[in-house]
Formats: C-alpha cells, sequence, structure tokens
C-alpha cells in the first residue's frame, strides 16, 4: 500500500505522545535530527508533559492532555506514540483518521485484532504507520544478520533471554511478563535475522517458584517458520544467574555453517565440512556522540526517509504486524496448550 509523501523544503512536523521515559528519549531525538521539529507534546498528565519539555529548555512548546487538540493546532506531519501499550490503538487511529503518520514505540497494540484496524486505518488514510523495533538498527545484530546470510537455507534459530529484571512496575500487573512485554524484540529479531516468517507455535509460560513476580514470568517456544525453519526461544525475566545480555544470546545453523552471537558483540561463525562461511564486524556507529536509547536516531532517520520518499521502513505496520502476531499466538499456545497456526 502506498502513503502520502512530504516534500523537502521544510523540517516535518512531530509531536510526541506520552511523557514518560521513553518519550523523554524521542524527544532529544526530534530536536537533533536535521529534518524534524518538535511542534507539541501530549501525556494523560498534563504537568508530566510541561516538566519534560522544560529539562529541554522547550518552556514555550505546546502541551496539553488533548491529542485532537495539538493535531487541530499544530497541524503535524506525524506523531510518535509513546503512549502505553493499552493506549496504542487509540492514539494511532485517532492520529491516521486526523492524515497523520505515526512512528510508534512497540508493540504495535496489544491484540492482533486491534493491529488488523490500525493497518486498515492506515491504508484508508494513505499515511505511513511503523514501528520501531530499536533493536534491527543494533550494529551487532546487523552484523550477525549479514553472518547468518552467508550461511544458505537455515534449519535452526535459537535465541535465549535471561534477566534478573526488577523495574517497570507495570510487570508485575501481567499474567505473562516476559512474553506480553520483552519477546517481542526477540522475535522480531528472530524474523530480521532469518528473513522468514512465522506459520505456527507451541508455546509454555510458567512461573518458577524462585521468581518475585506474581505471573508467568519465563517461557520456551517453539516456532515453525517459512522454509522448514524451526526457531526456539526460551527465556526468563527472573533468571537466578549468569544473565545474557538484553538482546539474547543465539545460534543459527544452516546449509554452510554455524554462526554464534551473544547479544553483544560480533558474531562468530563456522564452515561445515569443505564450507568457509565469513563472520561479519559490527560497523561504525552512524551517530557517534549522539546516543541517547540505542535503535531511535536510526528508526527515526528510515522514518524520516520513508516520508520523503515513499520507501517503506522496516517497521512498516504491513511487516511488523507480522511480529506482533507471533506473540498473541504464543499467547494462545499458552492458554489453549495445542500447536496454534499463525494467521495474519
Amino acid at each position: 500500500m502506498t502513503f502520502a509523501t512530504v516534500g523537502e523544503d521544510r523540517p516535518l512536523r512531530a509531536v510526541v505522545v506520552g511523557a514518560g521515559f521513553i518519550g523523554g528519549q524521542w524527544a532529544p531525538e526530534l530536536l537533533a535530527h536535521p529534518g524534524t521539529e518538535l511542534v507539541g507534546w501530549v501525556d494523560v498528565a498534563e504537568d508530566r508533559a510541561v516538566a519534560a519539555a522544560g529539562e529541554l529548555g522547550l518552556d514555550d512548546l505546546p502541551v496539553s492532555t488533548s491529542l485532537t487538540a495539538v493535531l487541530d493546532g499544530e497541524e503535524p506531519d506525524f506523531i510518535v506514540n509513546c503512549t502505553v501499550p493499552q493506549a496504542h490503538h487509540e492514539v494511532t487511529v485517532t492520529a491516521l483518521r486526523r492524515g497523520v503518520s505515526v512512528l510508534s514505540e512497540k508493540p504495535m497494540s496489544v491484540t492482533l485484532d486491534e493491529a488488523r484496524s490500525m493497518v486498515k486505518a492506515a491504508d484508508e488514510a494513505r499515511r505511513l504507520f511503523a514501528v520501531n523495533q530499536n533493536r534491527r538498527y543494533m550494529r551487532s545484530l546487523v552484523a550477525f544478520r549479514r553472518t547468518v546470510a552467508e550461511l544458505g537455507p537455515l534449519g535452526l534459530l535459537t535465541s535465549d533471554f535471561f534477566m534478573p529484571y526488577r523495574g517497570a512496575p507495570f510487570l508485575y500487573t501481567l499474567e505473562h511478563p516476559l512474553l506480553q512485554d520483552m519477546a517481542i524484540h526477540l522475535f522480531d529479531a528472530a524474523r530480521a535475522v532469518s528473513g522468514t516468517d512465522p506459520v505456527s507455535v507451541y508455546c509454555e509460560s510458567f512461573r518458577p517458584g524462585w521468581t518475585w513476580y506474581p505471573g508467568a514470568c519465563s517461557a520456551t517456544a517453539i516456532f515453525e517458520m517459512t522454509g522448514g525453519l524451526r526457531y526456539t526461544f526460551t527465556g526468563s525475566w527472573s533468571a537466578p544467574g549468569r544473565p545474557t545480555s538484553w538482546t539474547g544470546s543465539w545460534r543459527a545453523a544452516g546449509t554452510r555453517g554455524t554462526a554464534c552471537w551473544d547479544g553483544d558483540g560480533d558474531p562468530a561463525a563456522e564452515g561445515a565440512e569443505g564450507q568457509v562461511v565469513r563472520s561479519y564486524e559490527q560497523e561504525a556507529d552512524p551517530f557517534p556522540g549522539r546516543r541517547r536509547y540505542t535503535g531511535l536516531a536510526e528508526g527515526l532517520e528510515e522514518f524520516v526517509t520513508g516520508l520523503r520518499t515513499g520507501r517503506p521502513p522496516q517497521g512498516d505496520c504491513h511487516d511488523n504486524i507480522r511480529s506482533l502476531a507471533m506473540v498473541t499466538a504464543a499467547l494462545e499456545s499458552v492458554r489453549t496448550g495445542t500447536r496454534v497456526p499463525i494467521v495474519i
């Protein structure tokens, strides 16, 4: 689906929606980008938006609790949706229906039905709607992706995620905090690295006796992907020692060899008998000295380029909905105890 573009005669006007931690990370990126202009900030608590703007020296920036008021008054080209996941659908659809493009934090929405309606709204409005999966832009993940491409057709891909995490109070309210919050980063990375899409999943989510979470904070899942690949995920939000990186620990096996990556450094590859495969190193940081929260500057650059040229960014809603579908199908598998087909 094509979307309306914006010419290069002026900076793109942007509004941040949500003045929590992540909104506070996005605003400086909009200020630093030469092609964007921050023209408003929206939050359900106006004083929070006022304080966030003040910390950046933006005392005259229009702020409000009303998204529609700021959209009407400032006429932005796009919003950055930094609200809680439960608000993503309403905020995104409101903006799209008023002809405003949307760059959203993950996940796209809470349910797949909501996501489908958001994609439909973007198509009907002919506006760009994308989700910034920031880990796709990690230089080490890009190097792993390039290394995996050397392996030929894949048969197995695994990722392990173990972290003793005690932050984010909302996680304690979730029935399956690992699957509902963190897992989409790993699932989306699996799609990016392998170049495949999900077909079906069997998943179990459970609560080890030692955990401090009231919900099921650990999970294991087996995904069938296109081309016959099996992707397995195992993880825990309350790991009792030896944590992985925030990007997990990975292994990919293909016809020509195997590649491993610890989620931080450069990947390593070894060829099968008689095969030679290359291991790629991380490229130079494209935004030296501007790093606040990894992947935001890169995601914004792709989004701006998309609005200018009509070329969809990596997180375009038509693609990103497949990563959300991996989460929602995994949760359905947990509830039913069955293997669940993944239908977009």
